[in-house]
């Protein structure tokens, strides 16, 4: 059997800590036989590889009798680079022991768990389902809207220097004025409503005119001012920070991203660009 997950987007301006996407970049977790202990081979650094990894956290969380087997874990997420690399082993945590304790949950459990293990649904959402999710988590329910993404495409920076989600948060002012939390807001409902009728011109305005976070972020990513005047230049529909950074992702038409990719690269940054398109499907099983 074999799990995959894709990588995510979140925030995409103002949607913070409601709205992702899920992108074309992905988590595969193989199941092997079963075995006396678990153990999960992979090559991806200093992460574990017994029950202490996260993906086992979160399945024995949910399965706590699971039987142990090898695994292999690959993935071409990128750890604290803010694509969902914790929500997605997340996902496929839950998903492991949906499949081998037949625990047949529906959607909407399989986010309720996840939402609680991260704290926010805006990451594991479009984790599970693909496309575009606007999400809420309040008072421990998580209500969810998903929709298609218009047509477009995704350049990613992803920089070679991770940017911890808490450190991110730690430099996030405390509270907004009423003044300041209702223009956020009204900046919010634009640009969800331009993604939702395929207005990307009027969506990536008030991407771009986020309040919530990005001006208080945007110092910690010294790429973003060079990457978004590209993205201006070349007629893009916005720039953004992916998740809590320091990935920047330009959203633009599908004919105008070779071309961005191509600048990007000319700056030679201490980073890699990536074309990436939505995934559509979130996560999966494959049985054998």
């Amino acid at each position: 059997m074999k799990i995959t997950v894709p990588a995510t987007s979140a925030n995409i301006g103002p949607g913070f800590d409601s709205v992702g996407v899920a992108l074309s970049k992905y988590l595969s977790i193989e199941v092997l036989e079963e075995a006396a202990s678990w153990h999960i081979s992979h090559d991806l650094g200093d992460i574990p590889s017994d029950e202490h990894n996260l993906l086992l956290v979160t399945a024995l969380k949910v399965a706590p009798d699971l039987r142990p087997h090898r695994l292999r874990m690959v993935s071409d997420i990128p750890l604290a680079r803010g694509l969902g690399s914790s929500s997605s082993v997340i996902v496929a945590g839950i998903e492991l022991a949906n499949q081998l304790a037949d625990l047949n949950l529906t959607d909407s459990e399989k986010l309720d768990i996840a939402t609680e293990i991260e704290g926010h649904p805006d990451n594991v959402a479009p984790a599970l389902f693909g496309n575009l999710v606007i999400s809420s988590y309040i008072n421990q329910k998580v209500n969810y809207v998903v929709a298609d993404f218009p047509k477009s495409s995704f350049i990613a920076f992803i920089p070679n220097y991770e940017l911890k989600t808490s450190d991110s948060r730690d430099i996030l002012p405390t509270d907004l004025t009423y003044k300041e939390a209702v223009a956020a807001s009204s900046i919010a409902n634009v640009a969800i409503a331009g993604l939702l009728t395929g207005d990307l011109k009027t969506a990536g305005e008030a991407i771009m005119n986020d309040r919530f976070h990005e001006r208080f972020r945007q110092s910690l990513v010294r790429e973003f001012a060079q990457i978004k005047e590209i993205g201006k230049r070349n007629g893009a529909y916005a720039s953004y920070l992916s998740g809590a950074g320091p990935t920047v992702i330009v959203l633009t038409d599908q004919d105008k991203a070779d071309q961005i990719k191509a600048d990007i690269d000319a700056l030679e940054l201490s980073g890699s660009t990536h074309l990436l398109r939505i995934d559509a499907k979130g996560v999966r099983v494959e049985k054998n």
